[in-house]
């Protein structure tokens, strides 16, 4: 079977879980004899991809370093990036990846398109047009999700309704998305299935550790600190300043804990200024986006991870932190916590309960240690193949 994959990112050029996601679901659904064209908006390596044909649609604008799913670039780049549209960087290569997608349906027919959030719906459809192949939309997240408490971006949503209506089957990541799905966009949810997303353990690096990485961290563990943290977007999905509040609440209940944000995003610097008016600074890290070596160490340096999402589609970040020997706190509009029961749940606006989990946990060392044996017994048996038989399932019945 000849899928046309459609994304906007694949590792290692990528600002998040998508681009992870994308990766690990064409790796299995090629194991499962799935042959693969995948088209990315910009010019990029993958040099560990071997195993499906990947297509740029066109170079990065210019002085444009990184078009990552999320990322509109600083003002600089948005004036220097306009073109004949007269657009931002991320709709003016939406446009020119849709005229790749047209050019390149004429000599490469597939039996199903398979086109990733609203980045690529608009290509999907073009697609669908010009093949009659059957469009599958895989949402990994809405507008509803991305702009947190806001009402998000009224193009995005018009973009997303279309790509709903004119998809022939949809996939979810979970049954908070089928739900916002139903009931924001009317999309009947017969139409709709759930496929969670997983991590491929052979594709996690070892847990060796440095800790010469974090050294200040290590030295606070060695001094009975517990490290409570999180690997996430600086966005307003991510529910971080209710995180920090709450961190400025358990700290007044005990004192021995250390907190950590790695990541980027446009709440940066108003996450910062909060921890300082809130007298936190001192016992609020902010490491800045980090990969490899540093995202490894902080893993396994981090006791407790805590997703505090306003609206979070799945959580990949859980299941790489439970794979990271680390104790769970998932707020209950984490889509994750539908495929794990060994964790603490709270509403992410619960700063009180969310405080009083993160104290619990770090004043009692069998309580941390249970949580971390028996959610590691969960993850493991989540599993792309799966999640890849269920989408080959999808494409079959599409095709009937």
């Amino acid at each position: 079977m000849k899928i046309l994959m459609l994304g906007w990112e694949l590792p290692p050029h990528n600002s998040g879980g998508l681009g992870v996601a994308c990766y690990q679901m064409s790796k299995a659904l090629v194991s499962e004899g799935v042959d693969i064209d995948f088209i990315i908006p910009y010019t990029a390596k993958h040099p560990e991809i071997d195993y499906m044909d990947v297509y740029s649609a066109t170079p990065l604008p210019p002085n444009y370093h990184d078009l990552g799913a999320y990322n509109n670039g600083s003002e600089e780049d948005r004036e220097n990036a306009k073109d004949e549209y007269g657009l931002s960087p991320m709709r003016a290569v939406q446009r020119r990846y849709g005229k790749y997608v047209r050019k390149f349906v004429k000599n490469h027919q597939p039996d199903a398109i398979h086109a990733h959030d609203w980045l690529t719906m608009e290509a999907g459809i073009i697609a669908k047009e010009m093949t009659g192949a059957p469009l599958i939309v895989h949402v990994h997240a809405t507008e509803f999700d991305r702009s947190g408490e806001q009402s998000g971006n009224p193009l995005v949503h018009e973009i997303e309704q279309q790509g709903l209506l004119m998809a022939d089957r949809i996939i979810a990541v979970s049954e908070i998305t089928k739900e916002i799905i139903v009931k924001n966009y009317h999309i009947p949810p017969e139409k709709i299935e759930v496929v969670y997303n997983a991590i491929d353990l052979a594709d996690l690096p070892p847990h060796e550790y440095d800790a010469s990485t974090y050294r200040y961290l290590e030295e606070l563990k060695e001094d009975g600190y517990t490290v409570v943290g999180a690997l996430t977007r600086l966005t307003v999905q991510k529910g971080l300043t209710y995180f920090v509040r709450a961190a400025a609440k358990a700290l007044d209940k005990y004192e021995k804990i250390v907190f950590v944000l790695s990541g980027n995003g446009e709440q940066r610097d108003e996450l910062i200024e909060l921890a300082a008016d809130l007298g936190i600074s001192d016992k609020m890290i902010f490491t800045g986006f980090v990969r490899g070596k540093q995202w490894r160490d902080i893993y396994c340096l981090i006791d407790v991870f805590v997703m505090s999402s306003v609206s979070e589609p799945f959580g990949l970040t859980a299941l790489e932190a439970a794979h990271h020997d680390t104790a769970l706190l998932i707020s209950r509009q984490s889509g994750v916590g539908e495929v794990l029961n060994n964790i603490m749940r709270f509403d992410y606006w619960d700063v009180n309960k969310l405080a009083d989990e993160i104290v619990n946990v770090a004043e009692s060392p069998a309580l941390q240690k249970s949580l971390k044996k028996n959610v590691k017994n969960e993850y493991a048996r989540i599993s792309w193949q799966d999640a890849a038989r269920k989408c080959l399932k999808l494409y079959k019945g599409a095709l009937a």
